[in-house]
């Protein structure tokens, strides 16, 4: 009689298996050592995920299925493997290419915690004069803290910086940095996570264990988890803010073969 059994396990295993492995190296792994090294793994292992299910705009890869990612929960078909990006990352690819002049004009762009997927395509741009900042961040042209930002007034066209301001100290005086050091007539985005069912933004200072930050705010080095009223915070600052539903803009296959969130919102800042 043979004793032997099939070693082969289901797709669900082995996606279950991954999302662990995720969401405890996203958790447990400071972001600027994960970034060091996350991308040469990711690109080998992107070579297993070949198909034509989805699609990354950025870099225009496809592939049967996309990596989970997120920390206190994570999400199905979210990374892609060769850009790093995220959902948020090709939503506002998308609205960079068809809302906004940055492909076109000629543009002194400040981009504060450099994305990787992005990072290389700017560079290259001839009509971008493109500058990364960041504290920490590997990928960083400068290094700085956001609450004094070492740039003249009115020195920037384009300011970017996503999923800072829930990590900082005092969101409001990074605000006015934004603003002071871009131009009149220039413009920004500036991303953070939302709780869509709560109109106002979470905040205590007096909660400073990590666990008690994670289940309020998302994540153990978030201060605050912002909500419906993000917008009126940014206008606060002095900006003109288009809250842009710009995802439900685009056809439902899009959005599903992109892996896109529909529910995001791009917060469209603009310097008078």
């Amino acid at each position: 009689m043979s004793r032997c059994r099939s070693s082969r396990k289901g797709p669900h295993n082995n996606a279950a298996k991954m999302k662990h492995i995720i969401s405890l190296a996203t958790r447990l792994i400071p972001r600027h050592y994960l970034q060091h090294v996350s991308h040469f793994f990711l690109k080998i292992f992107s070579l297993f995920m070949r198909g034509d299910r989805f699609e990354d705009p950025i870099n225009g890869r496809t592939y049967r299925f996309l990596l989970p990612y997120g920390r206190l929960k994570s999400r199905e078909n979210v990374l892609a493997p060769d850009s790093m990006s995220l959902e948020r990352h090709r939503l506002m690819w998308l609205f960079l290419k068809d809302k906004t002049n940055l492909f076109t004009d000629e543009i002194k762009f400040l981009h504060i915690a450099p994305e990787y997927c992005f990072i290389k395509l700017f560079k290259n741009m001839k009509n971008i004069d493109y500058i990364t900042g960041d504290l920490i961040s590997p990928w960083a042209d400068i290094k700085f803290d956001v609450h004094d930002i070492p740039f003249n007034q009115d020195t920037f066209d384009v300011v970017i910086c996503n999923h800072v301001l829930e990590h900082v100290e005092d969101y409001h005086k990074v605000m006015l940095e934004f603003y002071r050091i871009m131009k009149p007539g220039g413009w920004g985005i500036f991303q953070v996570p939302i709780d869509i069912t709560s109109k106002h933004t979470k905040e205590d200072k007096t909660v400073t264990d990590p666990k008690d930050r994670e289940r309020l705010y998302w994540q153990h080095d978030h201060l605050r988890l912002f909500g419906l009223d993000y917008g009126d915070k940014l206008s606060e600052a002095g900006f003109k803010v288009t809250q842009s539903d710009f995802v439900n803009n685009l056809n439902p296959d899009l959005i599903k073969r992109y892996a896109l969130n529909s529910e995001e919102i791009i917060y469209f800042c603009e310097k008078p």
